[in-house]
């Protein structure tokens, strides 16, 4: 069985000062792994700003993105868990679990993320996520 995340794409029990930081910790692993450009973060973080938190999409659940742009140098995603959860004043707060979306276009990440959405759709992958110890754990929660 493969997972859909790499080791070094996954960091767990993470501590951050609030929602920015967390953004900035998830897409800093995916500047380290050379799947974005820094600007990227700051794309995300922009994001929420002037659309509000629509990236917590369940609860306990973020997923950080922006559009599609020149500072995604291919198609990725990384994943954090909180040692203690961040609001982002969103109904689905606090949130425990924090995953990066980078795609290059419209379309080429949707496999990607159909395989994920099916994986958290599960009924308690999330309660899950918030209480792995190990890389491992979470890789085998999105084995495919």
């Amino acid at each position: 069985m493969n997972s859909l995340f790499e080791k070094d794409h996954i960091k767990i029990k993470v501590s951050v000062s609030d929602y920015e930081d967390a953004i900035k910790k998830v897409g800093q692993i995916l500047v380290d792994t050379n799947s974005i450009k820094e600007n990227y973060i700051q794309s995300m973080i922009d994001a929420i700003k002037e659309l509000g938190p629509y990236i917590v999409m369940a609860p306990g659940f973020a997923l950080a993105h922006a559009r599609p742009s020149e500072d995604v140098l291919k198609d990725d995603v990384s994943i954090i868990t909180l040692k203690e959860p961040v609001c982002f004043n969103s109904i689905n707060d606090p949130v425990y679990v924090i995953m990066c979306l980078a795609a290059k276009d419209s379309n080429s990440h949707i496999d990607l993320m159909q395989k994920i959405a099916t994986i958290l759709m599960k009924g308690d992958t999330i309660e899950n996520l918030k209480k792995v110890n190990s890389v491992e754990d979470v890789q085998k929660i999105f084995e495919i």
